[in-house]
């Protein structure tokens, strides 16, 4: 039996790699990857770890076509960039300059069956030349450039969720072929819970934070709650819920629950003489118009309480002018200051903490480390094997590298199930 040969460029993890790799093996067909590139060192040493390669090539730009050797299909997660809007052509020229180009020179220069190529759901409408159009220029670009190769070629936006990874992650896979054109519908869908990737018995964290929040909820309660002070509604728990900063009186949480409703409303700004802005400071008087059932002179003093305390800040708001021919958010400070909720992204220790029947949102690396697991009475953070699990990696592959260089990793790769079953299409 012949052997499929495949390379695998900006192989991060190796999880398009594992992807079709699983699916050869469904179909009993021999393979060998002949050909890895990643230039990010800790994605390398977890990459050769995991696929016991000696070595990887490093900047796929520098890489002449006829060095690699041949190969039948090509893998690539390859980065967005901005394509220039000054191609009129949409064919291979237009993407001199951007990391598809290298993806692009290969396939021009080995011609291999097929290929897979996998990015990030915003891609497909990346760079719209009107806002109805379906596609932007710059996926019209790359479908042309593959075309003009003579590739048979077919695109989808897959979400993870329907192929038994438990959270939601979009993602578009190009697939190519010189015969056939892959058919990118009818899946078997298939779903899980988070549950079902957990570990149990593992040490918790015990923090300020941690325990701050097992004493006002306890670990029932807190399964699904975020916990962020810029939001609201009944699955949100705010920094003053659980007196980080310092107790705080019935009529003062009144008065931030309404205040973090209220200055996400337009009428506001049509008030103040500012173009809209999600999350504006409103003055004393303006939050005295909401909080009629507050005693008036014991507004002020709750409300400069709170600013001591932390939980709220004055400042003037926010209006667009132009500095140095950009449109950007800027202090005005002809306006009178406001109180606004003290919020930042990464505020907390944890950011939310999962439920074990529901799936999670898309996880994104930047974030990764604030999720939290209730492990018997405790909160910890995701284990190694919980990170790989979310995203359909098995057991057997293990991480060697720190735990901050993984959450980088894992939170922009791909779900492997979702690899195996476009390979599966392609190869079938």
């Amino acid at each position: 039996m012949s052997k499929i040969k495949y390379i695998d460029l900006f192989a991060g993890m190796g999880g398009i790699r594992l992807g079709f790799s699983q699916a050869c093996d469904e179909l009993g067909l021999n393979h060998q990857c002949v050909f890895s590139s990643e230039i990010k060192p800790y994605a390398v040493d977890i990459y050769k770890y995991n696929f016991n390669e000696h070595y990887i090539h490093g900047d796929i730009t520098q890489i002449n076509a006829n060095e690699i050797p041949d190969f039948d299909y090509l893998l690539a997660g390859f980065p967005c960039q901005a394509f220039s809007t000054a191609g009129k052509q949409l064919g291979f020229d237009d993407i001199r300059g951007t990391l598809f180009f290298d993806v692009a020179r290969i396939l021009k220069e080995k011609k291999p069956k097929g290929f897979i190529l996998e990015n990030v759901e915003g891609f497909v409408t990346h760079d719209k030349e009107c806002k109805t159009d379906e596609i932007g220029r710059t996926l019209k670009t790359i479908l042309k450039t593959l075309k003009d190769m003579n590739y048979k070629v077919s695109w989808k936006i897959l979400d993870a969720a329907n192929f038994g990874v438990p959270q939601t992650r979009k993602r578009v896979f190009i697939t190519g072929h010189l015969i056939n054109e892959p058919n990118l519908e009818n899946f078997q869908l298939k779903k899980s819970k988070i549950g079902s990737i957990l570990e149990y018995g593992l040490p918790t964290l015990t923090s300020s934070f941690t325990q701050q929040l097992l004493k006002y909820y306890s670990v029932e309660e807190l399964k699904g709650k975020s916990i962020k002070d810029k939001r609201g509604g009944s699955d949100n728990i705010h920094s003053w819920d659980i007196a980080i900063k310092g107790e705080i009186s019935k009529y003062q949480k009144i008065i931030l629950e309404r205040l973090l409703r209220e200055r996400r409303k337009k009428h506001w700004a049509q008030l103040k003489g500012i173009v809209w802005m999600d999350g504006m400071p409103l003055t004393y008087n303006e939050i005295a118009s909401f909080c009629t059932d507050i005693p008036s002179e014991q507004l002020q003093l709750l409300l400069s309480d709170l600013e001591t305390k932390g939980y709220v800040k004055l400042e003037h708001p926010k209006d667009i002018i132009t500095i140095d021919g950009k449109n950007k958010r800027h202090p005005d400070i002809t306006k009178a200051k406001g109180y606004n909720i003290v919020t930042g992204k990464l505020s907390f220790e944890f950011n939310c903490i999962l439920h074990p029947e529901e799936i999670a949102n898309t996880l994104v690396a930047t974030e990764v480390d604030r999720i939290g697991v209730i492990d018997g009475k405790g909160i910890r953070r995701l284990s190694n094997k919980e990170c790989l699990r979310f995203f359909g990696f098995p057991d057997s592959y293990q991480s060697n590298i720190a735990n901050v260089k993984l959450y980088d990793l894992i939170g922009n790769t791909v779900a492997v199930p979702v690899v195996k079953a476009v390979a599966l299409k392609l190869l079938g």
